[in-house]
Parts: structure tokens; C-alpha cells; sequence
């Protein structure tokens, strides 16, 4: 039950990686423009000035630490009540499969009815892995 929740937490590390990347790209542009960091104080006034991959990175970014901490507490409580039978780490490793298709979408060619269908689908396994846990508590 662990491995999937180690997955999303590697393809979290990943998008900060890129994350980092892209940012330590534009600062080195803005300093060595001449210009100041000062206008990037806000980042809501900076991100639509972002060129389209970086504001795809930023945004992903913020995307996989939402809905993904709701994941990361489902799995340690299905652990934690003995609760990882194969329907569940199937329904982990679905989650986490859909959250990187989500990701590379949105970071790469940002096709929104696409990326919409991922996420939907990883919310789908969110949700089933939280209902089966309900039922069984009924």
C-alpha cells in the first residue's frame, strides 16, 4: 500500500525538480537583463507573464499538492487499519498512474479535455478506495 503513496510522492519531487529548474532559468534571465527581482514579489501579478512550458510547471506544481494530500492520508489510514488488500493498492497504483499522465500532459502539451479525463479518473480511484472503506465500516 506504501509503494503507490511513494510513487506520487516521487512524481512530486519530480515537478519540483522542474519546478526549481524553470525558475532558476528565469531569474538568471531577469539579473542578467539588468532588471530587478522586485516585480516578481507576487506570483498571481508574475505567472501570466510566465512563457508557456513555465507556467505549465507552476501550475502543475500547484496541482500535485492539492488533491494529492487527500491520497496521501487515504493510504496511510487503509495502511494503518490493515486495509491494502490488492483492490486497494490496484486503485493506489491507478491513482498515481492518472496523476503522472495528468502531469505530463499539463506540463508538455496541455490538452485540457485530456488532462480532464486523467484527473477524473484519478479522483475515481480516490474515491472508490474511500467508499470501499466506508462500506466495510457499515
Amino acid at each position: 500500500m506504501l509503494y503507490p503513496m511513494f510513487g506520487m510522492i516521487a512524481l512530486s519531487g519530480l515537478v519540483v525538480i522542474l519546478l526549481y529548474g524553470s525558475r532558476f532559468i528565469l531569474i538568471s534571465q531577469v539579473v542578467s537583463s539588468g532588471n530587478g527581482l522586485e516585480r516578481a514579489k507576487h506570483a498571481d501579478e508574475t505567472r501570466p507573464h510566465l512563457p508557456g512550458v513555465f507556467r505549465n510547471i507552476t501550475d502543475n506544481y500547484n496541482h500535485i499538492f492539492e488533491q494529492p494530500t487527500l491520497f496521501y492520508a487515504v493510504v496511510i489510514y487503509l495502511h494503518l487499519v490493515n486495509q491494502g488488500d490488492e483492490a486497494n493498492v490496484m486503485l493506489a497504483w491507478g491513482y498515481v498512474i492518472a496523476r503522472l499522465a495528468h502531469s505530463i500532459i499539463q506540463i508538455t502539451i496541455n490538452h485540457v479535455p485530456l488532462r480532464i479525463l486523467f484527473f477524473v479518473v484519478s479522483g475515481f480511484c480516490l474515491l472508490a478506495m474511500i467508499v470501499r472503506e466506508v462500506l466495510r465500516l457499515l
